[in-house]
């Protein structure tokens, strides 16, 4: 059995919040604190990774976290959004995929896809015409990911990390064009 047998997704409810929290703050400080100063960071994880924060998102009824667990361990997660919950575009017929962090060890092992693909279903079984995210135009990694799915760049859009100014390709992909 190889490891990606022995994932499993889990939706993450409100009695989850501390788990939540260690695996956003965890995965964005691994994967952003090299590109951004100390107190840019440190900001950053305080605001948008505090308990009422991630409290407020998960009691969303528009939003939906989901982890992916190894043997009782959340080794990565998915954020979706649906409707108003969507950070721009709020349109009905389209889900937002807000973050997939993965655990840097779990790199390149296919939890990533697993949680898109996950999200891609979700989309179908929704009858969404098509999901849209934001990634960093730096972070070179993830954009190959999204392109090699079938993701297209549509737009650019502002992200803020603390007080720096960053853009953020917005990358969509029509659900017509897969099976």
């Amino acid at each position: 059995m190889n490891v990606l047998e022995k994932i499993e997704i889990h939706r993450a409810t409100i009695a989850n919040i501390d788990e939540l929290q260690k695996i956003s703050r965890d995965t964005f400080f691994e994967t952003f604190a090299h590109s951004t100063s100390e107190e840019n960071m440190r900001d950053y994880l305080e605001n948008n990774f505090s308990k009422e924060q991630l409290s407020k998102e998960i009691e969303d009824e528009h939003s939906a976290f989901y982890f992916a667990k190894l043997e009782d361990v959340v080794i990565g997660y998915l954020k979706i959004n649906y409707s108003g919950a969507q950070t721009e575009l709020n349109d009905q017929k389209s889900l937002e995929v807000e973050r997939i962090y993965i655990v840097k060890e779990f790199y390149g092992k296919g939890v990533g896809q697993l949680l898109l693909d996950f999200a891609l279903q979700i989309a179908k079984q929704q009858q969404m015409n098509y999901v849209w995210l934001g990634v960093w135009e730096e972070n070179h990694r993830a954009i190959q990911f999204y392109l090699k799915n079938g993701f297209i760049t549509f737009d650019k859009h502002v992200f803020m990390l603390g007080e720096e100014v960053q853009n953020d390709f917005m990358m969509k992909l029509e659900l017509k064009n897969i099976e």
